[in-house]
């Protein structure tokens, strides 16, 4: 099906559970997901957000777009709206950006709908297209609306027998204060109110767990993906990450970082699920009972 994001050309996935929209020549990018029956957009739509950059302007647009880490002006911020090439797959497409001169690394991302339920599968490739090796991890970043709570789940026990060794980390931005009233830290996840104010918070860690969650108007959003103990991750070993500003709430993974030499690729899948209750098992009875909390006290807005 052919729709339209403000101007861009756009095509959808849909089957009895979910409609996913992507840009067809810019990105990639998926710009637009829908519930059965529902005509609210769960990722956030911010068109005309962009950050000057040498090459022009780069589109924040919303929705999900697949980066590389470690992040850098302005190499991070080439602009991506035109150039793309879109090939319809069963039950999915394949988004294919070819290598830009500036980066030598290309860019595929494939989408299907899963039939028998609201999940999607992502599968997610930078390919090194230039002539030099290159040391970066794929990123994949989904931008959602404010109004909601990032779950961040910590790993629980010890890691050797005797207790003695540490079982998780935490890090910051220079711009986020640990006195951030959106920022709350308990026992069994890292929580984020996703309130628009700047200036913005954002925390990563390794996420031995392998998913993160968003609950946002009785609807739980959450990417699942592998976490490799003991490999090298970016940003101090941060395999997730999560950025609240002003205008939306980001849910980030990273893969680990690579050495991609010229010709090879690196890959990176999530999973999408959609869920609009509390009954799923990888939603601990600990984090439920704190967001439950949250709630009671109306901290924030479930609307």
């Amino acid at each position: 099906m052919s729709v339209d994001f403000h101007g861009l050309r756009t095509r959808s996935l849909q089957n009895e559970h979910l409609r996913l929209d992507y840009l067809t020549e810019a990105g990639p990018r998926l710009v637009r997901l829908f519930r059965a029956g529902s005509d609210e957009n769960l990722l956030a739509d911010v068109f005309d957000f962009t950050v000057p950059t040498p090459w022009g302007d780069y589109a924040f647009l919303g929705g999900h777009r697949l980066w590389s880490a470690p992040e850098e002006m302005p190499r991070t911020y080439l602009p991506d709206l035109d150039g793309l090439q879109a090939e319809e797959l069963p039950g999915g497409v394949r988004l294919f950006r070819p290598a830009p001169p500036q980066t030598g690394i290309a860019k595929v991302l494939e989408v299907r709908l899963l039939p028998e339920r609201p999940a999607l599968s992502l599968l997610h490739e930078l390919r090194n297209d230039g002539a030099s090796p290159v040391e970066l991890a794929p990123w994949a970043l989904t931008q959602l609306p404010l109004g909601g709570t990032a779950i961040l789940p910590l790993a629980g026990g010890p890691v050797d027998p005797a207790g003695l060794l540490p079982n998780r980390n935490l890090v910051l931005w220079p711009y986020t204060s640990l006195a951030d009233d959106r920022l709350r830290l308990t026992d069994a996840a890292i929580l984020i109110r996703a309130e628009g104010r700047m200036p913005p918070v954002k925390v990563g860690y390794a996420c031995s767990p392998g998913w993160i969650a968003y609950w946002r108007a009785g609807v739980l959003f959450v990417k699942r993906f592998n976490y490799l103990a003991g490999a090298g991750y970016p940003d101090f070993g941060s395999s997730a990450e999560s950025y609240c500003g002003n205008r939306f709430i980001e849910l980030e993974s990273l893969g680990p970082l690579v050495r991609l030499e010229p010709g090879q690729t690196v890959r990176h899948e999530e999973t999408w699920e959609l869920y609009a209750d509390w009954e799923q098992p990888f939603v601990s009875d600990t984090i439920r009972a704190v967001l439950e909390r949250e709630i009671a006290s109306g901290a924030t807005s479930y609307a």
